[in-house]
């Protein structure tokens, strides 16, 4: 599928196909300000502050935050226009899209009961490594992390049945989780992300890399932008640190495409085994309120 198809089979998904009944929830009102106030030509960092500011909570988890070992700052921000200021406008706004994410997409199900913990480690080991390549957005590939797999709560609450694929899909080792999902639901959680990610009006390379996050036949397609291919690189790679920090079973599609994702970013194992390092005290430092 070429990327000038995407949009139009997303569109379709959501008017006629399977997805049709499920229901997707609206953006939060306040990332839609901060995704207004981003798209400025100039973005006010007080503004980003004040919209912060607004939701107690959000101020909170912002400040927790940006005082963690995660950030090692010299000084401790005391209030939300230090925390934007000491973290930089990007991370905060990523920062405050992964707290808003997660109080509009609730989760109840012991199948996936560390989801967010694991979107979150995703999330920060993509924009990790993005800023080791050239040309890379650190922010979408921190944003892209955290909606890689946010279909699969989605299609948890609006799908009869989906409880039963997913442990399916889960274990099955002849077949990929997408192939599972779609011989059950004629769909997946990689076309139900993208249309969250549209529907938030996300940066269309999220969506996009969203969309094809599990298929690896686009690594070496040069009508793909090198972006989205470097996205969905990046995303398999940050995926398998995260699953091999959290004892998880060995990745089949890391076995499968990992050797083709790091010819994607043209690294070596070497820069990998020294990013797992550099890492780890970051994946111990996900603690979500």
């Amino acid at each position: 599928m070429k990327v000038a198809d995407i949009d139009r089979e997303l569109d379709q998904a959501r008017r006629e196909g399977p997805v049709h009944d499920i229901a997707i929830p609206p953006c939060p009102e306040l990332l839609t300000a901060l995704q207004a106030e981003t798209r400025q030509a100039d973005p006010d960092p007080a503004e980003i502050a004040r919209i912060a500011g607004s939701d107690v909570a959000m101020a909170a988890a912002l400040l927790r935050t940006a005082n963690s070992p995660l950030y090692a700052r010299s000084r401790p921000a005391n209030t939300v226009g230090e925390a934007v200021t000491l973290l930089g406008m990007g991370q905060a706004v990523a920062i405050l899209t992964g707290f808003l994410t997660r109080q509009a997409i609730r989760i109840n199900s012991p199948l996936v009961e560390h989801f967010w913990e694991t979107s979150t480690r995703r999330s920060l080991a993509m924009a990790f490594i993005a800023r080791q390549l050239y040309g890379m957005n650190a922010e979408v590939a921190q944003t892209c992390g955290l909606f890689m797999h946010v279909g699969i709560p989605i299609l948890l609450q609006g799908v009869r049945g989906y409880a039963g694929t997913l442990a399916e899909a889960l274990a099955r080792q002849d077949r990929s989780f997408t192939e599972t999902e779609n011989a059950v639901h004629r769909t997946d959680h990689a076309v139900v992300g993208a249309i969250v990610a549209k529907t938030w009006h996300l940066p269309p390379v999220v969506a996009i890399a969203v969309r094809l996050h599990h298929d690896f036949t686009i690594l070496k397609d040069p009508a793909v932008p090198a972006e989205i291919r470097s996205l969905v690189a990046i995303a398999a790679l940050a995926e398998h640190l995260v699953a091999d920090f959290e004892g998880a079973q060995p990745q089949r599609e890391w076995e499968q495409f990992g050797a083709s994702c790091l010819a994607c970013l043209q690294i070596g194992e070497a820069e990998v085994d020294h990013w797992v390092d550099a890492l780890h005290p970051v994946f111990e430092g996900v603690v979500l309120a």
